[in-house]
């Protein structure tokens, strides 16, 4: 008797998870990425210090293969609710053991992660619309990408539609809390306190014929602990994310390639305020004219100050200010023609004016990602077959730019395209900085710190794109990728930085090239 009850129980479970599962539209999809890439991606060639020791200006290997998974699946139970799970497997270096698995024997200890994790509700009877939990999302842009923030996160995040040409979208983002872990003999709160960061913010998206226009403003607070952990202190988040770049010089707290920093004090405030706002617009009523622009202003409140030691002088020490904030602007002009699309790109950011005194100039970002081009800013692929080959410089913060663009080029086949690029490079920060920096080369901090390079209004950079995609299958593509970018960095400029224990430097060009086999269902 008591194993029949045991069957019927069972059988009853499975039937119910049945009907269940009927109800629910279940729906899978993903990508594979194989990619081969070689390059040099290191604008120093190499430097000499002070003890006369020759140092390579980077030593990562010429040549890098890895490959990644994502998969995504949806339970569906009707337009007005939904739920979403992606997971990352990967990346996995091929060769490279330990958690990534990509040596002989494949075995990985850490190598799947949850990208994505959320649900989608609608209010009955309304067009009131909610997004909850682990997202992508980015602030509205246009003309290549936010100065802001585009990533994954813990949010919410509620849409509603007035009618077909005015919405509105509320979001609030948890990007950071609970990584402090406490006193450490200098810092005198216990752990996991005011170590949060949360984000508000409004968008009001307006459609009208060829007009595009969603103006935002998003205000955030920060703990005074939030960015006491090492992985935030350094910009250096090793789950995939970019560093966040508010503070207020490259590096600043850290060095490598920062500020000369020999103390940072403590704040007293318990949160410190920041705020953004944007101002995208697109218009596209000039057909076959495709017009954009976008406006952002930053402002992240002082939370300490700190000294800075002007070339290495013990005897002149600078006050400086935590506080950062400044603007950026940037547009894209296209003509689309039956064999391609020509235009011209531009931007323009605030710099630093020399003075650590009143903070950094530059414009603050969360997570920014800036895509105008596609070796300085990823504007091809978001993946590549190294970290460091991906994005050289993903908010523009301190620099200028111009360019032209051939773009989605068909000459051959119609399932093979092709994009061509040429973009200078100019700094708008005060070349009366570079006493500050701790080396000779913070214009080399292009990777990990995702605000660089350095540059000032003595710098130029001179980058050259070619983007090949071929279709070879309605879900398989061919990306192949060239990229060059020559160095113009004035060397009498930095000659004159801080630190004095390197003796010298040789800046080179840098380059790549990369194919990406990506497989899509």
């Amino acid at each position: 008797m008591k194993k029949l009850c045991t069957l019927l129980l069972a059988a009853a479970m499975t039937c119910a998870a049945a009907g269940a599962a009927q109800a629910i539209d279940f729906k899978v999809k993903g990508q594979w990425n194989m990619g081969f890439a070689v390059g040099e991606t290191s604008l120093l060639k190499n430097y000499r210090n002070g003890a006369g020791e020759s140092h390579k200006g980077s030593n990562q290997d010429t040549f890098a293969a890895r490959q990644r998974v994502l998969l995504q699946m949806d339970a569906v139970a009707s337009e007005s609710l939904s739920g979403t799970v992606m997971f990352h497997i990967g990346p996995q270096t091929w060769g490279k053991g330990g958690w990534q698995g990509g040596a002989l024997g494949a075995d990985s200890t850490d190598i799947i992660k949850v990208r994505q994790a959320y649900i989608d509700w609608q209010l009955p009877n309304t067009s009131l619309r909610t997004r909850m939990g682990i997202q992508n999302f980015a602030m509205p842009n246009a003309a290549g990408g936010s100065a802001v923030f585009d990533l994954r996160g813990a949010a919410v995040n509620a849409h509603y539609d007035f009618n077909d040409n005015v919405g509105l979208t509320a979001l609030w983002f948890r990007p950071f809390n609970d990584n402090y872990a406490g006193p450490d003999g200098t810092n005198r709160d216990p752990a996991n306190y005011l170590d949060n960061m949360d984000l508000f913010a409004l968008m009001l998206p307006l459609h009208f014929d060829g007009v595009e226009v969603t103006p935002w403003a998003m205000y955030g607070m920060r703990g005074r602990n939030t960015g006491e952990w090492s992985d935030y202190r350094n910009n250096d988040l090793w789950d995939g994310a970019p560093g966040v770049s508010m503070t207020p010089y490259l590096g600043a707290l850290s060095g490598n390639g920062g500020l000369n920093v020999v103390d940072y004090g403590r704040t007293s405030k318990a949160y410190g305020s920041m705020f953004w706002a944007g101002l995208p617009i697109v218009l596209k009523a000039f057909e076959p004219w495709n017009i954009e622009f976008d406006i952002n202003y930053g402002y992240v409140e002082e939370m300490g100050r700190f000294d800075a030691m002007v070339r290495n002088n013990p005897n002149d020490i600078r006050r400086g200010s935590s506080k950062r904030e400044g603007w950026l602007a940037k547009a894209l002009v296209e003509y689309k023609m039956d064999w391609g699309t020509p235009g011209i790109f531009g931007w323009y950011g605030s710099g630093d004016d020399g003075d650590i005194k009143n903070g950094s100039e530059r414009m603050p970002g969360v997570a920014p990602y800036v895509y105008t081009t596609s070796f300085m800013g990823d504007g091809n692929l978001y993946w590549s077959p190294r970290a460091d080959f991906q994005d050289l410089n993903v908010s523009l913060a301190g620099t200028w730019g111009i360019g032209l663009q051939l773009r989605d080029m068909h000459f051959i086949h119609d399932d093979l395209s092709h994009t061509f690029r040429v973009a200078l490079w100019g700094g708008t920060n005060s070349p009366s900085m570079v006493k500050y920096m701790d080396s000779a080369y913070a214009w080399n901090s292009t990777t990990g710190y995702f605000d660089g390079p350095y540059l000032t209004t003595n710098d130029n950079l001179l980058e050259f794109n070619l983007v090949n995609v071929y279709k070879m299958y309605e879900n398989f593509d061919i990306n192949v990728e060239l990229g060059y970018i020559a160095n113009f960095m004035d060397d009498d400029t930095w000659k004159r930085h801080a630190y004095n224990n390197f003796g010298s430097y040789e800046k080179q060009d840098i380059w790549k090239a990369h194919v990406i086999f990506t497989y899509k269902f």
